[in-house]
């Protein structure tokens, strides 16, 4: 995003990725998503924490040629959709200098009162849309982690852990895990 902000944003259409880089650098998350804009403030300090453990468990278990990497990461799905997950896995080849312009092979949001919504209804329509094979949402308040893998086109839920059950995946890495690990 540059420096430079406009007094104003378009009206009457939809924001495109123009208009998302023209927004100011201003410390808050500005997203796409099918032509809205969604703005969201600094994450809690329990987001952050679940976010760094999280990615730890990630980055050791990914395999050659994946990257890990955690927001801010724009995900260019279309003109009209830029998406940043909390934390996104993908060949490192699919990225640009500036950003992933297709969908990773796992999105993973962190739920905050604030993105609930945003991301157990927008966030995983567009990256079911987009084709993202894997999707996990970690609510730390339950705490609870859930995957969705990508089949015949849709979301199906693939495992749920809820406090010390064990959250144990294959694909896209070899997890195993206790959501309580990760917000204790």
């Amino acid at each position: 995003m540059t420096a430079e902000a406009p007094t104003f944003l378009p009206y009457g259409r939809d924001l495109t990725r123009a208009d998302l880089d023209a927004l100011p650098d201003d410390g808050h998350r500005y997203e796409l998503i099918d032509g809205a804009l969604i703005v969201t403030p600094a994450p809690r300090i329990r987001h952050q924490v679940v976010l760094v453990r999280l990615f730890r468990v990630l980055d050791d278990a990914r395999a050659d040629g994946l990257v890990v990497l955690v927001a801010p990461v724009d995900v260019v799905l279309s003109d009209s959709t830029v998406m940043q997950p909390d934390v996104l896995v993908a060949p490192r080849a699919d990225f640009t200098e500036k950003d992933l312009p297709a969908a990773p092979l796992l999105a993973v949001e962190i739920l905050s009162p604030s993105t609930r919504g945003i991301d157990l209804l927008l966030k995983k329509d567009r990256l079911e849309r987009a084709g993202c094979q894997h999707y996990w949402v970690v609510d730390p308040d339950e705490p609870s982690i859930t995957a969705w893998d990508l089949v015949d086109g849709r979301y199906r839920q693939a495992t749920r852990a809820v406090g010390d059950e064990e959250f144990a995946v294959e694909a896209p890495l070899p997890v195993r895990l206790v959501s309580t690990a990760l917000v204790g």
